[in-house]
């Protein structure tokens, strides 16, 4: 068997750009380099992981020579947990690159001709701008270097001195990741490292949102390790705590969801009752049994523990409940500028015909139904159409109504017949963008506008080059809804061919 190539080190290499998916680039002999992590300006040294033919990926293995953009970040998380990859990037240089990202999708994938790019809405809030925040628990904590130095040199120790420990130790430290676990008992509640399905960061802090996030979910930890509560293992899938997430409203309503399997049934109740009485501002309480080996819950039942069913969102002098597994924009201030755009994109003047495609729990149909003559939402996650029909009710708007199930079954000539053909459709789908019948449907409507708005832009430039055979892009317009990501919202406006 050959030898394996190795890969070089190159040194002095500096960072020019900024691509997608947030990696930094470099150009090595008329090469493109990915590195990571990196902002343009750094100089670094490199250690190439991958090289094809146009391309090459690596590692930074120091920064020699920092940008001059280069900012302190603020979470002693950073650079570990994958959830913030720029907070060592001013904000105005995020903004910039991601106006970048929506302008290069759009003509590389997109194929179809544009008009200037409106400004990006920045976001007003930069930290604790999230609603909603999703933890997991594991019995396998990933160790960041320090600590990973810290318990070699304690294991060895241990050696000189006990060699019936250290064997202890070696037998804990099978099963790791790169030599890079932490000894099998060793609880996480956090996020998980990027591209590490059963590693789990253990978060004390997070910026992204405003406590009582924080506090509960150290508390829930705390209680759960003095009491001995097993954590999820990934591997034997077993174990009792497993997820939970926070939800908070701006009106301060919070929302605590605890996914644990079925077992441990009074433990559970204990723990729920104590996190009620230890914060009394938890304004609804719930749990969630899963058993399955996936951690979604789309298919479950979430259980109501104590409080009230729901939790209140307004905007704009409008009220959305919010159930455990409602969608709302996760970013409470940058959906109402969101929604903002979109209705000044359609331009309405109250005699339209509105299809809302992917509408969730209703919230832009509610919001354009005063300037609409009727607005019909389709959205194939049966719940969230439940809370749609009761967001229109009790906001009084009685010329909404919502379809449930598969959008590319329903969006058809059969359905155009019943309620009308659109005048404007609105669609507002996940990453993956459209699918294909669903798009040549739109072409077949004759809508005379179509508002897109996408949280992928290189989606959205797919689906936009299909629609460009009966429509032309009129205005662009990105909105920052994630602040120290590299992800961007981005709304367009599609005006029939003549």
């Amino acid at each position: 068997m050959g030898r394996k190539k190795q890969l070089p080190i190159l040194r002095g290499v500096t960072i020019t750009d900024i691509g997608s998916e947030g990696n930094a680039i470099a150009k090595v002999d008329e090469m493109v380099l990915f590195v990571p992590g990196m902002i343009p300006g750094d100089v670094v040294d490199v250690r190439v992981t991958k090289k094809k033919k146009r391309y090459m990926e690596g590692v930074a293995l120091a920064v020699t020579s920092p940008s001059p953009d280069r900012i302190t970040p603020p979470c002693r998380h950073f650079g570990v947990c994958g959830g913030c990859r720029w907070q060592h990037l001013p904000y105005e240089r995020q903004l910039f690159y991601k106006a970048q990202q929506v302008r290069d999708n759009l003509t590389r994938i997109g194929h179809t001709p544009i008009p200037a790019i409106d400004p990006i809405v920045g976001s007003e809030k930069i930290y604790g701008y999230r609603n909603k925040l999703e933890f997991t628990f594991s019995e396998r904590r990933w160790m960041t270097g320090e600590e990973l130095e810290s318990w070699i040199a304690s294991k060895e120790s241990r050696k000189e001195g006990d060699p019936a420990g250290n064997a202890a130790s070696e037998s804990q430290k099978e099963g790791g990741h790169a030599g890079i676990a932490a000894p099998s008992h060793s609880p996480a509640v956090g996020f998980h490292i990027p591209g590490i399905y059963d590693k789990v960061l253990d978060i004390t802090e997070c910026h992204l949102m405003s406590e009582p996030s924080d506090s509960i979910r150290n508390e829930i930890r705390r209680y759960a390790l003095e009491r001995n509560l097993p954590f999820y293992d990934f591997r034997e899938h077993r174990g009792f705590l497993r997820t939970m997430f926070v939800r908070i409203t701006t009106g301060g309503e919070v929302m605590v969801v605890l996914v644990t399997k079925d077992s441990h049934a009074n433990e559970r109740e204990r723990l729920l009752e104590h996190i009620a009485e230890r914060f009394p501002e938890i304004t609804s309480l719930w749990y969630i049994i899963n058993e399955k080996k996936n951690d979604s819950i789309a298919d479950l039942s979430p259980v109501h523990f104590r409080g009230s069913e729901y939790i209140t969102e307004e905007m704009e002098g409008l009220r959305f409940r919010i159930r455990p597994k409602s969608f709302y924009q996760t970013n409470s201030p940058q959906a109402a500028k969101l929604y903002g755009i979109v209705k000044e994109f359609a331009q309405l003047k109250g005699d339209e015909i509105v299809y809302d495609l992917y509408t969730g729990t209703g919230t832009i149909a509610c919001y354009l139904a005063s300037v609409a003559a009727k607005v019909t939402g389709i959205e194939y996650i049966g719940e969230a159409v439940d809370d749609a029909r009761i967001n229109a009710r009790e906001n009084g708007i009685g010329n909404a109504e919502f379809i449930a199930g598969d959008i590319r079954d329903i969006f058809n000539e059969k359905l155009f017949a019943e309620r009308g053909r659109p005048d404007v459709i609105i669609t507002d789908p996940p990453r993956a963008g459209m699918h294909g019948d669903v798009t040549l449907a739109m072409l077949r409507s004759g809508a005379e506008k179509i508002i897109y708005v996408s949280c992928n832009p290189a989606t959205q430039a797919r689906d936009i080059d299909i629609l460009s055979e009966g429509y032309e892009v009129l205005r662009v317009r990105p909105i920052d809804m994630f602040p120290h990501t590299f992800h961007v919202e981005n709304v367009v406006l599609l005006g029939k061919k003549r």
